[in-house]
């Protein structure tokens, strides 16, 4: 009985096999083909099946080549159905095309951006003009739901929609219900004895959600996240000597209702190691003494991963200065797990020395390659010095025309001590147009409009152009630089300018001071890292009266004329090394600027130095502190002229005190500036509450101290204005965002008190 089974089913499985071959390709005695038509083709060219068939005309065909030319259309992916059918020796294929997509839409999408989507949706093969079927759809579907997952959205539903229409189309719609963002309600480190869990916790960036989580979304889960808070747990406990910490598992568990999320991390601590020793093995070049002031490992101090790490990029980095590019520098921990004590070995191999025969720049497809090359200080024919490629790499960065820049040392075949070192780059748009509006509390409304290309035409010449309505300070400026007007890298600065000031303390007058000039300045470079400027500018000054007008200017106009001219020389220097210019960690920024008028109507000289620097305190917290010294001086017998005087208060200057009123005051009342400024700042920052470790948004607290000074004044110390207060800083899409809510703890009668001031624009 089973015997008979069993042949029966056989049988029907060869017939139903059968059968579909047949309704493609009928057996046929093999012939001669005389002729190929194609039957059934709306968008595909003719060219492409003759292309993909196994035979011509001409040649022999038999149920073998009709075979391999169905599989062979169907691999093109363009045909739903593919029939071969013999008319006499006249061999005809008949084909069905897959749809095409016309048009892709997304119905409730709230979480993305359409664009972002799509693009997703062309990584898996989904594209308007591209051939459709179900599979693909499918595919479709998971990556949307992929998407959707990366942002904790695990409950979005999505319901595709296919739409066929004329020619053969279909249009797309996916209609999407995003649902409620999966939240994490808990993360417990389990394991950890060393330190607590909320000291643990406290170092991620994923967090249970604050107040604020609507801005920061650090309670919402994301794989890549996650992984930054593990390594950002495990560098914790190995810069504590926690040499053998492990992080074992990590659960994350979801909620049936698919809206909470717990996520728990398993550790071993181990045991705290203390450095024992640290000593060398190998060849160094003779020179131990100079590779050991580069060790970093403390001896007695707890192991240190940081240290180690830091130790040996050194020791690899000063390898390369002697043109070692391939040295080795391994490091071997002898661990005495008895009394916790662990001593290294750095064992070195400086393999051979290498030239660089090559340098090859790709990427710059608008940048010229000499713009690039001349930033360079590693050349070629000459010895791999790692020193001189970090200082080409970070001078090709710090042009500002490449979001990325990146250098791979490559070995020559068959030439062991030669390499081609390959700098690639990706570019970013270098030109915009910028036309924003800007409010403060001190000038209300103020409209800017620029046009700036950093990288004209790909030379590497700034050509810019800006307009700023400011209700107290407007401007109208055209500047050109040429970094390398010569070929030992001076550069040219063109300056053309016409600004409208009042001072900001002047409360309903009308009067103004209009400068019109022009600049030519050089910037010389003195080192890898200094640069000082020297020009001269030409310029005219009109004192144009009106209501409210101070005394003070008022009389030097009447001594001197309402309108000066002058041809000052200007002296500058500048050197940054911050890690960020919006939102400073670490580093430091000082710049000098001085003008000397001596031909002209106005005599005088005008200095201004400033110093910032930041110090990271720990992860979160930040100590910043700016000091700002301005002195002028009349010259010939001259006072200073007072529309070159200083002005301070307020935001970037001494907070808590009106914008502009500090300083001396003229008999009519009037606060007109001083010819001497002292400003001190220090600042301490930290994550807003609530936001995490995100350092766009973030509070402060601070004290100021400083004034104005007339030119015949003495600055002393009882005379300084002091305040202290509390601040939010934001770097927000029109640039950084700063509220200070001040307390003049030193004030003197007459002084003009502001405690809540805020500024677009400024990032100190």
């Amino acid at each position: 009985m089973n015997k008979h089974l069993s042949r029966f089913c056989l049988r029907t499985v060869a017939a139903v096999t059968t059968l579909l071959v047949a309704s493609h390709a009928w057996a046929v005695d093999p012939f001669t083909v005389r002729d190929i038509r194609v039957e059934g083709l709306q968008r595909v060219e003719p060219g492409t099946i003759f292309a993909s068939l196994p035979f011509r005309v001409g040649e022999t065909y038999n149920d073998d080549k009709g075979s391999a030319a169905i599989r062979a259309l169907f691999a093109l992916g363009l045909f739903k159905d593919v029939r071969l059918e013999a008319n006499g020796d006249v061999l005809v294929v008949v084909v069905e095309e897959r749809p095409t997509v016309a048009e892709v839409d997304f119905v409730g999408t709230k979480e993305f951006d359409k664009d972002t989507l799509k693009k997703a949706m062309r990584d898996v093969g989904l594209a308007e003009g591209r051939p459709f079927d179900k599979a693909l759809a499918d595919r479709a579907e998971q990556e949307l739901k992929r998407q959707y997952i990366s942002r904790s959205l695990y409950g979005a539903e999505v319901v595709t929609t296919v739409t066929p229409i004329e020619r053969n189309r279909v249009n797309l719609t996916f209609s999407v219900v995003e649902g409620e963002p999966a939240k994490i309600k808990d993360i417990q480190v389990v394991g950890n004895k060393a330190f607590s869990e909320s000291t643990l916790r406290g170092l991620f960036d994923l967090d249970t959600g604050g107040w604020l989580s609507w801005y920061t979304k650090s309670d919402r889960y994301a794989r890549a996240k996650l992984n930054a808070d593990l390594e950002t747990l495990r560098s914790y406990y190995l810069a504590r000597g926690y040499l053998e910490f492990r992080i074992d598992s990590t659960q994350v568990a979801i909620s049936p209702d698919k809206k909470d999320i717990s996520i728990t991390i398993n550790v071993t601590e181990g045991e705290r190691f203390v450095v024992s020793g640290v000593k060398l093995e190998g060849d160094f070049l003779g020179k131990e003494d100079e590779f050991k002031s580069l060790v970093s490992i403390k001896v007695g101090e707890p192991y240190n991963a940081d240290d180690v790490a830091h130790t040996s990029k050194a020791f690899s980095d000063y390898f390369g200065n002697f043109g070692f590019a391939f040295a080795r520098v391994e490091v071997r921990p002898e661990i005495d797990r008895s009394t916790n004590r662990v001593s290294f070995v750095l064992a070195a191999e400086p393999a051979r020395r290498a030239y660089v025969r090559r340098i090859h720049v790709t990427g710059n497809g608008r940048t010229r390659d000499e713009v690039v090359r001349r930033e360079f200080r590693q050349f070629e024919a000459s010895w791999y010095d790692g020193d001189r490629i970090k200082l080409s790499r970070d001078r090709v960065d710090r042009l500002g025309f490449f979001k990325d820049v990146n250098i791979e040392t490559q070995e020559v075949p068959g030439s062991p001590d030669q390499v081609d070192l390959v700098i690639s780059v990706t570019e970013k748009p270098a030109g915009s147009i910028q036309l924003g509006a800007g409010f403060s509390s001190a000038e209300r409304v103020s409209l800017s409009f620029s046009i700036r290309n950093e990288n004209v035409f790909g030379s590497g010449n700034y050509l810019g152009f800006e307009i700023n309505t400011s209700k107290y300070n407007r401007v109208i400026s055209v500047n050109a630089t040429d970094p390398y007007f010569t070929v030992d890298g001076i550069s040219r600065t063109i300056d053309l300018y016409h600004r409208a000031l009042r001072p900001y303390a002047d409360q309903g007058g009308n009067y103004r001071l209009l400068t019109t000039g022009a600049g030519l300045r050089f910037g010389i470079p003195f080192s890898e890292t200094d640069r000082v400027f020297v020009g001269m500018n030409a310029e005219q000054t009109t004192i144009q009266a009106g209501t409210n007008i101070p005394a003070a200017y008022l009389t030097y106009a009447e001594t001197y004329g309402y309108t000066s001219w002058a041809a000052p020389l200007t002296l500058g220097w500048s050197r940054d090394d911050r890690d960020s210019a919006l939102a400073p960690n670490s580093g430091r920024y000082q710049r000098f600027n001085s003008e000397l008028g001596m031909i002209g109507d106005a005599r005088y000289t005008r200095n201004n130095y400033q110093y910032q620097q930041y110090v990271p305190i720990t992860k979160k917290f930040t100590f910043a502190f700016n000091g700002e010294i301005g002195l002028g001086k009349g010259l010939g017998g001259r006072p200073f002229p007072v529309f070159k005087n200083f002005y301070g208060g307020g935001l970037g200057s001494v907070r808590g005190f009106d914008q502009g009123t500090l300083g001396p005051h003229d008999v009519t009342g009037a606060i007109v500036g001083g010819a001497k400024k002292v400003v001190l700042n220090a600042e301490i920052t930290a994550p807003f509450p609530g936001a995490g470790n995100d350092r766009t948004l973030r509070v402060f607290g601070f004290t100021d101290v400083g004034n104005i000074f007339g030119e015949n004044e003495k600055i002393t110390s009882s005379q300084l204005r002091t305040s202290v207060g509390v601040g939010l800083s934001w770097v927000s899409p029109m640039g950084p965002l700063r509220f200070a809510i001040a307390n003049p703890v030193r004030k003197f009668p007459g002084d003009r008190i502001q405690r809540l001031q805020f500024q677009i624009g400024t990032s100190f």
